[in-house]
């Protein structure tokens, strides 16, 4: 693996200078999402101006304190990187709804309830990792611009009754045209200022050839001050309407979850010089950062925020990964909620305008579901899977599917598309692991007498699969080596600490053996001492057991959770080439 060109690491100070540039520069390249989402969200459902001010200075604010949160960590809240927080459009669809039918209180409320969730799945993520998958997480990605779309409609329609009947189609196709060209031709850091050139072209041609740009009440705002205080509470009446959106507001955190996860790993492999083994502790700090952010936003009434990915672009280009930068960062952010002229100027953006930066930006979250799904490998089963779900989700959104029989709470339960299907993808694939075969379990404690248990469990397990004499002491030798490993853990720790459990599960995929060791949590990550040796680090006899590990796995995997870590081990035959650790 090659060497990163960092310049600052995470642990590294940069000169002031250069904290402070990259401070604002990062702020500045994500202001406009922030503010846009609850703007829409809230001029979509027609509530208050006072509600809206207040919005999206709680939405500032909030994404300044996350942000923060994110590089410096809480506890075991916060990656440790730099990931920018700020609003996310995957909630708009379902956050519109929730207004229109039910006021900012069951918003508050329904935003609040599917935080708690976020909670839980950063503490128990080792033991979801088969049911939140990437499958699923890329399926609804997919259906989000589907649920987007009547919103970009009807931004795309907003202009003014007098207004020329060309004026929508000529704002949103200059708008389009700026963020998709400059990216085409531009590379590097000028990319990312593509949706910041398109707004600009967009609402010039607004303003001089429709005089849709109306800034006359944003001068006459002042420079430095406080929002109107429109705070909507709490709703706790848990009216019918609240528990059919309940669903989709948890189908889209789980999915804001995982790409706070995929940003998380992002961010790791560009902050350091040498390549390391991913760190899923940072993995569950950034999700519960993400769910804190979400739990303030839904106390303050504003949209739920998330990680953006355009941290890990930055990054890459300048070098700098220190933590410093992410803090500055949530300085600005909250500097500039209490700049009433400033938000007014984004506020006031016309709604074609608008409508174009969210096509492009539905657009972006279709490809980023695609990629994930592709990353993960499409073979026929998880096609067919993922087929027959965004088909049915799809379907539920637009009434194709007999609509005269689903009304009332099951109207709103199943016309949204994302719910739909999110709930079809996770069943089909809970169904698929159901019939995919039994798995052999091992339940034991990390003591010197492990060895032998491990070895009769490796002897069954083989001989329930009918694999040759060859295959089987593959399978003992990785259990041998594997025991070692983990029992000169125990012994490094010392006699008084406690004693780890193991839990140990095999399956079968074909000829191949896939092995689980899952133990309460050790320091050391075996991918990264694996990746030593590669290097050529001197041999010793403590070495001795990675090394035979490493020639007899055919892949090794090695996740770092909070107070448990999963030892994933694939093991073929010999006739199926070695291709060392993933």
């Amino acid at each position: 693996m090659e060497p990163h060109d960092v310049r600052y690491e995470p642990d590294e100070r940069p000169p002031l200078p250069i904290t402070v540039g990259l401070g604002i520069q990062y702020a500045i390249l994500c202001i406009a999402s922030v503010i846009l989402t609850p703007t829409v969200m809230i001029t979509v459902a027609g509530a208050g101006d006072d509600y809206l001010s207040w919005a999206v200075c709680a939405a500032l604010v909030i994404s300044g304190v996350t942000t923060a949160i994110q590089a410096r960590k809480v506890g075991r809240i916060g990656a440790g990187y730099i990931l920018v927080m700020g609003s996310t459009g995957a909630f708009l669809a379902v956050s519109v709804t929730a207004l229109e039918q039910g006021g900012p209180g069951m918003l508050a409320t329904l935003i609040i309830a599917s935080a708690l969730v976020q909670f839980v799945l950063a503490a128990r993520m080792a033991f979801l990792r088969r049911v939140f998958t990437p499958t699923v997480a890329g399926t609804v990605l997919l259906l989000i611009p589907v649920t987007l779309s009547p919103l970009i409609v009807r931004k795309l329609g907003e202009v003014p009754p007098d207004a020329s009947p060309a004026a929508g189609p000529v704002i949103a196709g200059v708008t389009l045209l700026v963020m998709i060209l400059v990216p085409l031709r531009a590379s590097g850091l000028l990319r990312l200022w593509a949706p910041a050139f398109g707004i600009v072209a967009g609402c010039l041609t607004a303003r001089l050839a429709f005089g849709m740009y109306d800034t006359s009440t944003v001068w006459d705002a002042p420079w430095i001050g406080l929002p109107q205080l429109a705070y909507p509470g709490v709703d706790l009446s848990f009216r019918p309407e609240f528990w059919a959106l309940l669903p989709s507001f948890i189908m889209v955190t789980l999915v804001g979850a995982l790409d706070t996860l995929g940003d998380a790993i992002a961010i790791q492999r560009v902050s350091w010089r040498k390549p390391r083994a991913i760190d899923f502790r940072s993995i569950q700090g950034a999700i519960a950062a993400d769910g804190l952010g979400n739990l303030l936003s839904g106390l303050s009434g504003t949209v739920p925020n998330t990680t953006y990915g355009m941290s890990i672009s930055v990054a890459e280009l300048t070098g700098v990964a220190a933590r410093r930068i992410g803090v500055c960062v949530g300085i600005v952010f909250v500097a500039l909620a209490f700049l009433p002229r400033f938000i007014g100027l984004i506020v006031a953006i016309p709604g074609p305008v608008v409508g174009a930066y969210y096509i492009v930006i539905g657009g972006l979250i279709f490809v980023f579901g695609m990629k994930i799904l592709l990353q993960e490998g499409l073979d026929y089963r998880k096609g067919l899977v993922v087929g027959v779900a965004f088909w049915i989700g799809l379907a539920f959104q637009f009434d194709w599917i007999y609509p005269e029989y689903f009304q009332g709470i099951w109207a709103e339960l199943l016309g949204n598309g994302m719910t739909v299907g999110g709930f079809t993808v996770i069943l089909l694939a809970m169904f698929g692991e159901l019939v995919g075969g039994r798995r052999s379990r091992l339940k034991t404690q990390l003591t010197p007498e492990i060895w032998s248990e491990i070895d009769d469990f490796m002897v069954r397990f083989a001989a329930s699969k009918g694999w040759d004499e060859d295959m089987e002491g593959r399978l003992r030798a990785v259990g041998e080596e594997t025991a070692h490993i983990l029992m000169r853990s125990d012994a490094d720790e010392g006699a008084d600490a406690p004693k780890r459990r193991l839990l140990l599960i095999a399956g079968s995929d074909g000829d191949a053996a896939d092995l689980e060791f899952i133990a309460t949590t050790h320091e050391a990550n075996i991918e990264d001492q694996l990746v030593m040796l590669s290097e050529g680090a001197p041999s010793f006899g403590a070495e001795t057991p990675l090394r035979l590990l490493r020639h007899y796995a055919s892949s090794i995997r090695h996740q770092q959770y909070h107070d448990i870590d999963v030892l994933s081990i694939r093991v073929e035959s010999a006739a199926q080439p070695s291709r060392g650790i993933d």
